[in-house]
């Protein structure tokens, strides 16, 4: 049994709670904020999402609180035409063994929350802002923003995309703006005419900008995100957008994706970023995971789906004594690099070159995926949708 520090209440810091706590260890989560809570709008889990959260021992309450969409379907934002469609039914679940689902980012934090509340293992302590480490033979220190300090055997760095925990141990400046701006809303569904309450994931792309929408909740509210390819230089969370605002952003949307962006309410806006993949994650015994790792953009979908795999390998090869800690902390690092920084990389080149293209490209790109049947989409992701190889190290948990 081992005393291990977490940097972060979000997702990431939770799931890797519940990964740790499985194995014995006493875990204590170091979240900055006075309460654990999460904000933001909907988020789409992968099977790869749902087979992690199950070994976590929360998949249950997450797919209670899930919308189990039909298809994930891609739009001519220009043309207004079904480009093409990947249904997530019966075929896909037999495919990949797990469910396709959107939720309400707090529909997937709260039974993560709930679980480690209930875990004698885990202690959460609010305002406690981890703002550095030091590291001495066998142990680590977390220092906090108030001059406290506390020691433990390991320490993983999970505290997001501004991670002060990576800018001691990687020092790669402030994370990379994209020039992308999102535009989020969630309305209640029954502000929404039953001829547009579809299903569906649904994508409606043009030059330089995307609209998606889908329920959440339950179906109790519908998730409304537009994004724009302007040239955004600054980050920016969670700003109110004025409703004219975000209208006039995107001109060129009509039908049912506009009537759709009308019924927008209080709008919040981002500039997405990330960061470009590295090769170390790791400092003795310290450890980054989840965005504090590999900060990605949302066009794969992936961003929470990567943070519980993180959890539930770094859970896995954690299972023993705090003496080889350094040397599996390494191996949790080399065996979870490659695939995130595929996940980086791809997600970047989804947003220029998929849901973006203009032109030709946009001929061409509409092309292309009319011309792949439900058999071909599954075989393009299920390097993603289907890789369950992070539960390698795996056992009965403690």
């Amino acid at each position: 049994m081992a005393d291990i520090l977490i940097a972060g209440g979000g997702i990431g810091g939770l799931a890797a709670a519940l990964g740790l706590a499985k194995r014995g260890h006493r875990v204590t989560v170091l979240e900055r904020r006075d309460v654990f809570t999460e904000v933001g709008a909907g988020i789409q889990l992968g099977p790869n999402a749902f087979h992690a959260l199950d070994l976590l021992g929360v998949g249950q309450e997450v797919r209670n609180r899930a919308v189990f969409i039909d298809e994930l379907t891609f739009m001519d934002g220009t043309t207004g035409e079904k480009v093409a469609s990947m249904p997530v039914k019966d075929d896909y679940r037999a495919r990949f063994g797990n469910p396709y689902a959107v939720v309400h980012r707090v529909d997937l934090y709260l039974p993560l929350l709930e679980a480690a509340r209930r875990h004698p293992g885990i202690e959460l302590r609010g305002r406690h802002h981890v703002v550095g480490y030091e590291q001495q033979a066998g142990s680590v220190t977390a220092l906090l923003a108030d001059g406290r300090r506390l020691t433990g055997d390991a320490l993983i760095g999970a505290d997001g995309l501004h991670s002060a925990i990576r800018a001691q141990l990687v020092g790669d400046g402030s994370p990379r703006v994209s020039g992308h701006t999102i535009y989020r809303s969630v309305i209640p569904m029954e502000a929404v005419p039953e001829d547009l309450r579809w299903n569906t994931v649904t994508l409606w792309a043009g030059p330089k900008w995307h609209f998606v929408h889908y329920p959440i909740a339950g179906g109790e509210t519908f998730n409304l995100a537009a994004t724009r390819d302007n040239g955004a230089t600054e980050a920016v969370a969670g700003v109110p957008a004025d409703h004219d605002h975000v209208l006039n952003s995107f001109p060129e949307l009509s039908g049912a994706a506009r009537r759709l962006l009308e019924l927008g309410q209080d709008w919040k806006t981002w500039v997405l970023c990330d960061r470009d993949p590295v090769d170390r994650w790791t400092e003795g015994r310290v450890a980054l995971l989840g965005d504090a790792a590999h900060p990605m953009l949302q066009y794969a979908a992936q961003g929470a789906c990567q943070a519980v795999e993180d959890a539930v390998l770094l859970g896995g090869l954690l299972d023993g004594c705090a003496a080889d800690f350094e040397q599996r902390l390494e191996k949790y690092s080399a065996a979870r690099r490659e695939r995130t920084a595929q996940v980086q990389l791809v997600a970047r080149e989804m947003g220029r070159q998929l849901y973006h293209a203009a032109g030709d490209a946009r001929v061409e790109r509409n092309a292309m995926l009319s011309s792949l049947s439900a058999g071909d989409m599954y075989d393009k992701v299920a390097w993603l949708h289907g890789a369950y190889d992070f539960d390698a190290w795996t056992s009965p948990s403690a």
